[in-house]
């Protein structure tokens, strides 16, 4: 990210105890909010320097009403870099300069500890569900099929999803929970490694592959099960850093 201008910590700890007045109705204040709104809310240096910066140009503003167009114009020159930094960060990856889909080069990334959560849900019926709790079904036990296709399609996603990299997974889990009340069955997996890039897809394949596992072991009983509500829950490492679903 461009950083505007940079700042010492003494002259940080000098601008962050200075005061600017609230001009709600002011348009040159309005507009420095907006702008400040597409600065990245984390503590990284640049961050700071930027967010700093745009409090320093409302300071010049309200000590002198003259400089209103100069503060304005700099204001808007710092949007339109913030917005263009945005959109090259937002990039499809896959995609390259001509168009082409292409497969990440990932190896000037820096090696970080990474891991992703995932679920689905299973909607079937009671008669289906007690089938399946009641170890009579006629395939066998289907939650430990399934929690092993999940584990085992982890580890080949690569194989299954074109531009996805073959990854050393360090730990994969998948875990089935019946959800009693609505007659489904809650999937969930975890995948974990360290290396240099995420492994969303592969927490997201093992419920996928567990989902349909149930489906499979099931659709003599039951032909209308419905798969939903795939998703990703949680992952951490790399530059996006960290999600959480809400």
């Amino acid at each position: 990210m461009k950083v505007f201008k940079y700042y010492t910590e003494e002259e940080a700890q000098k601008l962050k105890g200075k005061f600017v007045p609230s001009m709600p109705d002011d348009p040159v204040y309005k507009f420095a909010f907006d702008v400040i709104s597409l600065v990245p809310h984390d503590d990284s240096y640049e961050s700071i320097c930027n967010r700093l910066y745009i409090t320093e140009l409302l300071e010049k503003y309200f000590f002198d009403r003259d400089k209103k167009q100069e503060v304005w114009d700099k204001l808007d020159e710092i949007k339109q870099d913030l917005i263009k930094t945005h959109l090259e960060e937002v990039r499809l990856t896959h995609i390259n300069n001509d168009g082409e889909a292409h497969m990440v080069d990932v190896s000037e990334k820096q090696d970080t500890g990474r891991e992703a959560r995932a679920e689905a849900l299973v909607t079937m019926s009671q008669k289906t569900l007690n089938l399946i709790l009641s170890g009579q079904h006629h395939k066998g036990d289907v939650f430990a099929v399934a929690r092993i296709a999940g584990i085992q399609a982890a580890k080949r996603t690569w194989e299954l999803i074109p531009l996805c990299h073959n990854l050393l997974l360090s730990r994969v889990e998948v875990t089935l929970e019946p959800l009693l009340e609505t007659n489904q069955v809650r999937i969930e997996s975890f995948c974990k490694l360290y290396g240099k890039t995420g492994v969303e897809m592969e927490a997201l394949t093992a419920v996928s592959v567990a989902a349909l596992t149930i489906y499979d072991m099931c659709k003599a009983v039951q032909k209308d099960i419905v798969i939903e509500n795939i998703r990703l829950l949680e992952k951490s490492g790399g530059r996006s850093g960290h999600f959480i679903a809400e």
